[in-house]
């Protein structure tokens, strides 16, 4: 309570310090007759000379900076298109420091030079068409150089990316990546998030994974079978709340096996052979120097970022939509190593997005080898990295039955 009242006391005391200051002050002006607003000659030229020492100081600051940190700290990029992008980069910062300079340098020279003097009235003219034109017409061109380019080089980065592009799918989910490789056909097996089990986590559709969705929508721990016969067992209390979230899932499924009947009536199993040789792959995307690649991307929970930082390449990864870009990598990472002195270093790819308590750990190594490098690790995995080798049905299969859809069912949705 005593260092509180101290406390009190001392504010109070220095509030009324500070008014006597201030009323001191003003007497003192009052007696010297000096107006607050006339400011000197020679504090005019003292600022007009700190305005120099100013502007050079932030001149060689910047000059400085750029030496001892380089030029952007982006490093060299690692894709045939990250050229043409830093390229179009570097273009904008050699703009922006050219108007950074002339405008600055301007302004603190012209504080120097045209500080207040004494009989000297400011020259000052309300408009001028002349000028008016200058700086309009000027940046307007500058802007239009920098659309048209950035047009130009957007366009080729999302332009098709060829008959010899390998098409690779990476699947992001809290909190990880998965990457998917079309097999010797390059066609990546297609897919429906309806056919998600624990065993087909990229719900990739084939006639097993169809069979092995029904039988656990059927007959699962949490099937269609086990909640009728939970609302139906008169032995069983439950309160109004929890029947009522157990009939909408009871619904919710009741829909969705019919549709997954009309996915097994109208699937070709030919197309089965695109799913079962594409090779899954975790941890590590691994990527052949100079071939050109197709991505896709899809998201199972909330919208991620594939970002790219060395290859210039970042999209985002939404649920229920397929987004693409492609680049090509054209310096393996031995050479990047080399190149950094940097024998632990790798590209990475990343999430751009804030997608979760444990987004900091959403990242997948990236490793470039050479052609025949990368050969061998893809014949290595062909076989027991195939998803034909990874999926394993997880239920029998059930007979063919009576089909459950009725007039009122909900249609088939689009398979991409």
């Amino acid at each position: 309570m005593g260092t509180k009242l101290i406390i009190i006391v001392a504010l109070v005391l220095g509030g009324i310090a500070i008014a006597q200051l201030m009323r001191l002050y003003e007497l003192s002006s009052k007696m010297s007759k000096s107006d607050e607003s006339e400011v000197g000659t020679r504090d005019n030229n003292l600022n007009g000379r700190l305005m120099l020492g100013f502007m050079a100081f932030l001149f060689l600051g910047f000059i400085w900076l750029m030496m001892e940190f380089g030029w952007t700290g982006r490093g060299e990029a690692a894709s045939v298109h990250g050229k043409a992008y830093d390229w179009l980069l570097d273009l904008n910062f050699w703009i922006i420091i050219i108007v950074f300079f002339l405008t600055n340098a301007l302004l603190f020279v012209f504080a120097f030079k045209y500080t207040k003097k004494p009989g000297v009235k400011a020259f000052y003219f309300p408009h001028n068409n002349k000028l008016e034109m200058i700086w309009t017409i000027v940046p307007a061109v500058v802007l239009a150089v920098i659309i048209i380019l950035g047009l130009r080089t957007w366009n080729d980065i999302t332009a098709d990316s060829g008959k010899d592009a390998i098409n690779v799918e990476l699947f992001s989910k809290q909190f990880d990546w998965t990457a998917r490789y079309a097999g010797d056909d390059n066609i990546l097996g297609k897919f429906d998030y309806k056919l998600t089990t624990d065993a087909n986590e990229l719900a990739l559709m084939t006639t097993a994974t169809i069979d092995t969705a029904i039988a656990s929508m059927e007959s699962g721990v949490n099937g269609i079978k086990t909640i009728e016969s939970k609302l139906n067992d008169p032995s069983l209390i439950m309160v109004p709340e929890e029947r009522a979230k157990m009939v909408e899932d009871l619904s919710r499924k009741q829909r969705l096996i019919r549709l997954l009947y009309q996915m097994r009536e109208k699937h070709n199993s030919k197309i089965d052979a695109s799913a079962y040789d594409d090779v899954i792959q975790k941890d590590t995307l691994y990527l052949c120097e100079n071939q050109p690649y197709e991505f896709t991307f899809r998201a199972k929970d909330v919208i991620h970022s594939a970002y790219f930082p060395h290859f210039r390449a970042q999209m985002n990864t939404v649920p229920g939509v397929v987004t693409r870009f492609k680049f090509t990598p054209d310096i393996s990472t031995k050479s990047m190593r080399e190149k950094k002195n940097d024998p632990a270093f790798n590209y990475v790819l990343m999430c751009n997005k804030i997608c979760g308590g444990a987004h900091y750990k959403m990242k997948m190594i990236v490793v470039v080898l050479p052609k025949g490098e990368y050969d061998s690790w893809m014949n290595s995995k062909k076989g027991p990295g195939s998803f034909k080798s990874i999926f394993q049905p997880v239920v029998e299969a059930p007979a063919p039955a009576v089909e459950p859809a009725t007039a009122d069912s909900t249609a088939v949705a689009p398979v991409v």
